[in-house]
């Protein structure tokens, strides 16, 4: 029998977890094709470095938007690669565990099944991401005691306050990394007259992204076109400069945080105040966002362990509840939906 798969279909990035071997991809959710022959001429970190140098033969696209499928046909060509690189052959027909952002559609969520469904998986559970990350970032969801997870991935923000393996009280919004991606080249554009790619754009986040001023200081030199001339330019971007295109995605956090505590009860909210907030995914380690959340809320905020892995540690942790088989203590199966 095949090993069971847990994969975290993100808008950024896809990752795979197998059993017994932990992560075993890790690479951003980019297909490159070839527009002649729909062919599918590369994936992942190959066709990540095509993104913008592409001729009008090729498109470098995410085929994910916003925590949700926009091209169902290219996210099936692109799980079936990443899949084949770890799953030897078809025999075995592995199950798999997928997570989904926490309010989407039953539409979205059948987008999501069907894609990896023809990658020759044979059967696929849901989990809700801040569940997911919940228990990657090792907290023990099932027990009748709240914890409160902020997930900050590319394409959502999932907020959601869990006890017994379930979601009491939760928000997604689709303000998160890619949308910060898009205010620095907003900002560029607007103070420089230059024009760079969102690559450019995500590699200045990750070098010098801030959200409250003067707690992190360097330069990073992007490349771009100057958009009166039309000519190559570059120019430095400050740490202190960040704060302007970052500041409003973060405030946007920050009141749903503000508003999912509002609706928490009281006995959860107790929980909470204890153990503080715990924040997961590869945007919660832009510098100054705990910060602006303890600020508003004055609660501790805790960033998880490798945060950026601990919504697919956690599809690989609910793995064993596939069969419904549930824990000697009589714990509440974390698996949303089966199909």
């Amino acid at each position: 029998m095949g090993l069971d798969v847990a994969i975290d279909l993100g808008t950024s990035r896809t990752r795979i977890f197998l059993q017994n071997k932990g992560i075993v991809v890790d690479e951003p959710s980019v297909i490159t094709v070839d527009h002649e022959t729909d062919s599918i001429l590369a994936v992942g970190e190959e066709a990540y470095l095509m993104l913008g140098r592409t001729s009008s033969r090729f498109s470098a696209v995410y085929p994910l938007s916003g925590g949700v499928i926009s091209d169902l046909g290219l996210v099936e060509a692109m799980v079936s690669a990443f899949l084949k690189k770890v799953v030897s052959s078809k025999i075995g027909m592995p199950r798999a565990v997928a997570c989904v952002p926490g309010e989407i559609t039953d539409v979205e969520k059948r987008a999501v099944v069907n894609a990896i469904s023809c990658a020759g998986i044979r059967r696929v559970c849901l989990i809700e991401e801040p569940v997911a990350a919940a228990m990657g970032a090792g907290i023990d969801i099932n027990n009748p005691h709240g914890a409160f997870v902020v997930d900050v991935g590319g394409g959502t923000t999932d907020l959601a306050v869990i006890s017994l393996s379930g979601i009491a009280v939760s928000r997604s919004i689709k303000q998160a990394g890619n949308i910060m991606d898009e205010e620095i080249i907003k900002y560029v554009k607007r103070r420089y007259n230059m024009l760079i790619g969102k690559r450019t754009a995500e590699e200045a986040k990750i070098n010098i992204g801030c959200v409250v001023p003067g707690i992190i200081s360097g330069r990073y030199r992007i490349k771009g076109r100057n958009m009166i001339t039309g000519m190559p330019m570059w120019t430095e971007l400050d740490a202190e400069e960040m704060v302007e295109p970052l500041k409003e995605t973060a405030e946007t956090i920050v009141r749903q945080v503000q508003d999912v505590l509002e609706e928490t009860p009281p006995e959860l909210i107790g929980d909470i105040y204890s153990d503080g907030i715990v924040l997961t995914g590869g945007a919660s380690q832009i510098a100054g966002l705990d910060m602006l959340i303890k600020s508003a809320t004055d609660l501790r905020v805790n960033i998880a362990e490798a945060p950026a892995d601990c919504v697919v540690k956690g599809c690989g942790a609910a793995l064993k509840y596939i069969d419904g088989v549930r824990h000697p203590a009589g714990s509440v199966n974390p698996i949303s939906d089966r199909y």
